[in-house]
């Protein structure tokens, strides 16, 4: 049982590192599949060239490379990669990934490295790895070495820094073959009944509440603080088949995208359960505020605004009715978009802590706008709408929805069982 390692980097500038790894994982007893994203190889190594990976984006590699534009090469490069391991990973062709490279190549292997799923195992030997290593990461489960010296060539010091990444990705390619071969004999493995719930401070009793009827019910439970990084790294897990529910309580970031706070978790939030019909329930938790850091720093623009120092780090902005309305347009796009049973949950009193009677940003005519904007985008939809007369933190709220996504999801298994 011999585990496969991608190795996946720019072919025509570092061939001599490339060879050498591909000797050292050979030693360590694993099988390798190399893919160039170099653009300009003479030297015949690769299993994927970088002519198929330029393909695989939907471009030439002869007109790129007649432009002379380094960027339009790795961008198109990039795009390649990313189609092309993922094509590898879910055929099991590779058990494990390592590149190394400096700004470009690292800037290169990113793309590729998100777009495996959370759990396979994926190392980036970089220059770049001592400093700001998100545009790397992203919400992947990367493991970083930074290369010390730059990747030109073997010597003294790369030699061991090379060695230690090939015994390490070998070793965690090794494993994680292991783990599926049991997992597929036994019928084990990740649980199939781990839930998401999305949660904020300010919507906090309704995610507890929600969490522990999960708990009651079976499901392993994973609690994400939508900070933008923590919807982000939902949505990655969704996407990598680890879940098997989502309890999108709290959909906050969603106004940051729109408004321009500062815990955006992209435009692709709220899509990976409609993408791959994962059933959802999805409220309005929070989507009265964009958030922003110390007040001094809300944009000049938002002057005149109705702001809420949160804590000395974090100021808080309420939404108004015209950006409710186009938020709950946005959602109910979203969560109409896809084939997987969802369900959307209306608090009616208020969507966060302090979005009640008598709270700062307490504005029914902004709610009834985002409500009024949710019922028109699902009618019709087959999503179901089910407005409850209560605040997302009243006792009985964060329960009925947790009991909501039971009811979708053990539908979506006895389907699946016929």
């Amino acid at each position: 049982m011999t585990a496969t390692v991608c190795l996946l980097g720019t072919f025509d500038t570092k061939h001599e590192e490339y060879v050498w790894l591909r000797d050292r994982l050979h030693e360590a007893g694993v099988d390798t599949v190399l893919v160039d994203v170099g653009g300009y190889s003479t030297k015949g190594i690769a299993d994927v060239t970088a002519a198929e990976v330029a393909t695989a984006a939907g471009a030439d590699l002869g007109r790129l490379q007649d432009r002379h534009d380094r960027g339009a090469m790795m961008e198109a490069m990039a795009d390649g990669a990313a189609h092309v391991v993922r094509r590898l990973c879910a055929r099991d062709v590779i058990q494990g990934f390592l590149a190394v490279g400096g700004s470009s190549g690292s800037s290169v292997a990113a793309a590729a490295l998100q777009a495996l799923p959370v759990g396979f195992p994926k190392l980036l030997v970089s220059t770049m790895a001592s400093g700001d290593v998100r545009p790397y990461v992203g919400e992947t489960d990367t493991t970083l070495m930074y290369s010390v010296v730059d990747i030109a060539g073997v010597n003294s010091v790369s030699e061991q820094v090379l060695g230690n990444a090939a015994a390490a990705a070998a070793g965690m390619a090794q494993a994680y073959h292991r783990r599926r071969a049991a997992a597929a004999r036994t019928g084990s493995g990740v649980p199939a009944r781990a839930v998401a719930v999305t949660m904020f401070g300010v919507t906090t009793p309704a995610a507890d509440e929600a969490r522990q009827a999960l708990d009651e019910l079976g499901y392993e439970t994973l609690v994400f603080h939508a900070t933008g990084a923590g919807g982000r790294a939902m949505e990655k897990l969704v996407s990598s088949g680890l879940i098997a529910g989502v309890l999108d309580l709290t959909t906050t970031e969603l106004a940051d995208e729109l408004v321009g706070g500062v815990l955006s978790a992209g435009p692709d939030r709220l899509t990976a359960a409609s993408r791959r019909g994962v059933p959802q329930v999805v409220s309005v938790g929070a989507l009265d505020m964009v958030n922003f850091g110390p007040q001094d720093t809300v944009p000049d623009r938002f002057a005149g605004r109705d702001l809420l120092p949160h804590n000395p780090t974090v100021t808080l902005m309420r939404t108004t009715p015209a950006e409710m309305a186009e938020l709950g347009r946005l959602l109910g796009a979203k969560v109409t978009a896809g084939g997987g049973p969802s369900a959307v949950f209306l608090p009616l009193r208020g969507v966060s802590a302090v979005d009640v009677d008598g709270g700062p940003f307490r504005d029914a005519e902004a709610d009834e706008a985002l409500f009024r904007a949710v019922r028109n985008a699902v009618k019709g939809s087959g999503v179901e709408l089910h407005e409850l007369d209560a605040a997302i933190n009243d006792p009985g709220f964060g329960r009925a929805a947790a009991e909501e996504l039971h009811r979708l999801i053990s539908f979506t298994e006895e389907d699946d069982a016929s």
